[in-house]
C-alpha cells in the first residue's frame, strides 16, 4: 500500500480513511500533528445534556475523515498505527482516491463551519417543560435564531404558533 503504479503519479488526492467507532477527532488530530492534510467535517448541533440545550460537534460523517496524500512522496505507513484509525478504505488492495469536487462541495457547505443543526426536526412532536404551557404536547416547526423556537399548540381547539425558549423543549 505504499507504492502504486498509477497514471495520477506525483498529483496529491483525497482518500478515505475508516476510523475506530467514537474515535474520528482523535484520529484527526493524531495524522495532524504528523503533518497530513486532513479533512475532518463537523456538525455543530444543539442537544440537551443535563437538562441543558448545549452545542456541540458531531462528525458529519462518523466514522470516516479524508486524508490528502501523494501516492509517490507522501509516508503511508505511519497511517495504519496511528491512534483512532481503522484502516484506509480500498477496493482490492488499492486505495480509492475520492474526487477533489466531492471535497471542495463539502467545504461549501455551512455545516462545515458555524451553522448551528438544531436538536428539533420540523414536524416533530415536543413537550413544553417550563413556563405557561408546562406539560403541553407541541409540535416544532422552526428555529427562531438560536435561542428561541416556534412552535404549533393547540390552544383553545385551534393551532396556534407560539415563541418559546429553546431550552423549554423536550422530545417526545
Amino acid at each position: 500500500m505504499d507504492s502504486f503504479s498509477d497514471s495520477e503519479g506525483a498529483i496529491p488526492s483525497w482518500y478515505v480513511i475508516q476510523c475506530k467507532g467514537g474515535e474520528s477527532f482523535r484520529a484527526a488530530e493524531h495524522l495532524t500533528n504528523q503533518g497530513y492534510e486532513v479533512f475532518h467535517p463537523v456538525l455543530n448541533i444543539k442537544r440537551k445534556r443535563q437538562g441543558k440545550l448545549v452545542t456541540v460537534n458531531e462528525p458529519l460523517f462518523p466514522y470516516y475523515l479524508f486524508i490528502r496524500l501523494d501516492q509517490v512522496v507522501s509516508n503511508w505507513r505511519p497511517i495504519r498505527s496511528t491512534r483512532g484509525v481503522l484502516k484506509l478504505l480500498t477496493f482490492g488492495n488499492r486505495p480509492v482516491a475520492t474526487p477533489d469536487a466531492l471535497i471542495d462541495a463539502l467545504r461549501a457547505q455551512p455545516h462545515h463551519q458555524d451553522n448551528i443543526h438544531t436538536y428539533f426536526s420540523a414536524g416533530e412532536k415536543v413537550t413544553i417543560t417550563d413556563g405557561p404551557f408546562k406539560d403541553l404536547e407541541a409540535i416544532f416547526t422552526r428555529c427562531k435564531g438560536e435561542e428561541r423556537a416556534i412552535v404549533l399548540l393547540n390552544v383553545l381547539n385551534r393551532p396556534q404558533h407560539l415563541e418559546v425558549p429553546m431550552e423549554t423543549l423536550s422530545k417526545l
